[in-house]
């Protein structure tokens, strides 16, 4: 797929937000926008989820509490959204590293979009691209970003599915979708 970049300068977002992002105009062009603003008016824009496997289990992050939105919720091992002029495939490693203080190979497998409300009047409306990452064993992330990041764990999709079912609070809007759409994300094992 060819994107096509409508203006090739960021701007500072009007309410004077800093992170400058890719939005995704009707016609598919791309502009930049505050991260903020995008969130406050549901435009649609660019993002990144990574998905890190050590065997069947899949690495989740409950974010900080001092996020923007979803603050202590449960999602997956990291999502972001790239700078104005940053692809997703460089985007995906920087943010792993700075996030979760992890740094390996990733592929590529999926883009999905949805459309969330994320609370504090927010909209996430998301054109996702998603990668996989693996690592041999599970192993005790101590390196994560505490800032982003307020915990870690391993889980089975089993037993992340069950957790959701009961008690879904406690989970990001984001994760939940993924896993009701889990095909389309093409996260099986290539192996």
């Amino acid at each position: 797929m060819t994107v096509m970049i409508r203006s090739a300068e960021p701007r500072r977002s009007a309410t004077g937000d800093e992170a400058v992002i890719p939005a995704i105009a009707e016609d598919g062009t791309l502009f930049p926008i505050g991260k903020l603003d995008a969130h406050r008016v549901g435009q649609k824009h660019l993002a990144v989820s990574v998905f890190v496997f050590a065997g069947d289990r899949l690495l989740i992050q409950r974010r900080a509490l001092g996020k923007y939105h979803c603050g202590g919720l449960w999602a997956n091992t990291c999502c972001t959204h790239p700078h104005w002029g940053e692809s997703p495939s460089d985007c995906a490693p920087r943010r792993l590293l700075e996030e979760v203080g992890l740094s390996l190979p990733l592929q590529s497998r999926s883009v999905v979009e949805y459309r969330a409300d994320v609370g504090n009047g927010l909209i996430e409306h998301e054109r996702v691209h998603v990668f996989r990452g693996d690592v041999d064993v599970p192993f005790d992330v101590s390196s994560y970003n505490c800032d982003e990041v307020q915990e870690v764990a391993w889980v089975t999709q089993e037993a992340l599915r069950s957790e959701v079912a009961a008690a879904p609070e406690r989970f990001t809007p984001w994760l939940k979708i993924y896993l009701g759409r889990w095909s389309e994300l093409a996260l099986q094992d290539a192996a």
